[in-house]
């Protein structure tokens, strides 16, 4: 296996476990009225970033692999914006987790948009 294909493969485990360890974070939630917004907008995108990055993995041509790079961008940075609310709206405990969930959410999120930059431009 090349470094770029081990690349790849590794990616795909880590935006994968991004979203496992998100709907970790949101079993032990404060339930609130606004919660159950947060969790399904939350578990949507976080589960798109790992879905469509493993899509644009196997892309049959360089738009096609825009498209869905340009879509895990999106997810990433909603996933960021739902992350810091929960921090800003104090709905969970698990400080130190969250802040390991965001840092790996942005750490993902450069990720993606460096790629998405430096196919198209």
């Amino acid at each position: 296996m090349n470094a770029k294909s081990q690349f790849i493969e590794n990616f795909k485990r880590r935006t994968k476990q991004l979203a496992i360890d998100v709907i970790g974070l949101i079993e032990n939630l404060h339930k609130k009225q606004a919660t159950k917004t947060i969790i399904y907008q939350l578990t949507r995108s976080v589960t798109s970033v790992a879905a469509n990055y493993r899509a644009a993995c196997i892309s049959r041509s360089k738009a096609e692999f825009h498209s869905k790079i340009c879509i895990v961008v999106e997810e990433a940075d909603e996933t960021l914006f739902w992350l810091e609310l929960i921090e800003e709206l104090n709905l969970s405990n698990e400080v130190d987790q969250l802040k390991k969930l965001l840092n790996e959410t942005e750490e993902i999120f450069k990720v993606v948009a460096k790629a998405k930059s430096s196919n198209y431009t």
